[in-house]
């Protein structure tokens, strides 16, 4: 993986770390969290969305389910740290400051 590409899966990581503390029970499923990341400008498949969870569940930033056949995340206290700036997950992006 080129330093380009680490930047931007590091980047979609915390946008869907943002999108998933943004919700009221904190959870979101995959499709919607694709769509998010379009929005963002980055076109992904939903089969590399499935592998940025699968990872962010690795650090402990998010709890994954699998209702049928659809992955739904939930952010994790560690997870919420990170967006709030209260501590760093590495392959993470950091969150800038709030302006």
């Amino acid at each position: 993986m080129t330093d380009f590409d680490a930047y931007l899966t590091y980047d979609a990581r915390l946008i869907i770390l943002r999108e998933l503390n943004r919700q009221t029970d904190g959870r979101l499923n995959e499709v919607l969290l694709t769509k998010t990341l379009d929005t963002f400008g980055h076109n992904r498949s939903r089969e590399w969305v499935r592998t940025q969870l699968r990872k962010l569940a690795e650090l402990g930033a998010v709890k994954v389910t699998e209702a049928g056949s659809v992955m739904v995340a939930a952010i994790t206290r560690s997870g919420i740290d990170h967006v709030e700036r209260r501590s760093i997950i590495e392959g993470v992006a950091r969150p800038s400051p709030e302006a």
